[in-house]
């Protein structure tokens, strides 16, 4: 059985990036983007939805994107969907699905994409 786990999102940050470390040391970074979807309908109205996403990334790209991006930030994200489970403060069992971010795009500020991909690259 052929299995495929991967995701390619536009987006614009809703908050600024959330960085923290782990135990170990390793830098993990949660960017929460919105990305919209326009149609036109059958009617002729124009539609909009906009789907609201969680994407982590990790290590040196983790401290990059802290660095570097703000709120409404555009950015392309290609990585791949995982699930979490943990037990929160009241003992209830908790699930979520978030991109795991494999590689992330500034858009929009060509002279920092340059930056980063030289930074990443040593």
């Amino acid at each position: 059985m052929a299995n495929l786990n991967k995701v390619l999102l536009i987006g614009n940050l809703t908050k600024d990036p959330e960085l923290r470390y782990t135990p170990q040391g390793t830098a993990v970074v949660n960017l929460r983007i919105a990305v919209h979807r326009r149609w036109k309908a059958q009617s002729g109205e124009q539609k909009e939805e906009v789907c609201f996403l969680t994407v982590v990334a990790w290590d040196k790209q983790a401290e990059v994107c802290n660095q570097y991006l703000r709120k409404g930030a555009p950015i392309f994200v290609e990585g791949r969907l995982q699930s979490r489970s943990w037990e929160d403060n009241t003992g209830a069992k908790r699930n979520v699905i978030e991109g795991r971010a494999e590689r992330v795009q500034f858009l929009g500020q060509p002279i920092i994409t340059y930056t980063i991909k030289a930074a990443l690259d040593s």
